[in-house]
């Protein structure tokens, strides 16, 4: 595959993409763990098929501390033992918040996701689902590949 258009080449979506970003960093001050956000990200780059969000988000996770055995079960989370309760419940409010269509967010799901979460973090995760479902349907649009992601290096679109 190769990437259709770099965004970075506009300067309305450069802007765009930098206010984006800038919007996302309330939530690495939220409670959530690093780790549980990562994770979060990655299922839903994995849903919406963006090789480079799953690349960005594996290789953050990783960074982060997070083991290969739960990166690589992270696709098949619903049948395995490597995730907490409180993991799950993030990880289904992922999948439902991606895939609205089909029903949209369970009353199952929301009552795991209260049970393990504050207000505050709740709110965080809602925000999170949403901008990383905005962000791999961009990256998917222009055909942004995986494989080159170094950890960090968007660090510098902080304003």
């Amino acid at each position: 595959m190769q990437l259709r258009f770099n965004l970075f080449d506009s300067p309305t979506a450069a802007k765009v993409a930098k206010r984006f970003y800038n919007a996302s960093l309330p939530l690495g001050e939220s409670t959530l763990p690093k780790t549980l956000r990562e994770l979060v990200e990655l299922r839903v780059s994995q849903i919406n098929g963006c090789g480079f969000c799953v690349d960005i988000h594996t290789k953050e996770a990783a960074a982060a501390g997070e083991t290969a055995l739960r990166l690589n079960l992270v696709a098949a989370w619903r049948h395995s033992t490597v995730f907490t309760e409180a993991e799950r419940a993030a990880l289904a409010l992922a999948e439902e918040g991606t895939r609205l269509g089909d029903q949209g967010v369970s009353d199952e799901t929301w009552a795991e996701v209260r049970k393990h979460y504050d207000d505050d973090q709740v709110g965080a995760l809602v925000c999170l689902v949403a901008l990383i479902n905005a962000a791999t349907r961009m990256n998917v649009i222009v055909h942004n590949p995986g494989g080159s992601y170094e950890p960090g290096m968007f660090a510098d679109m902080s304003s």
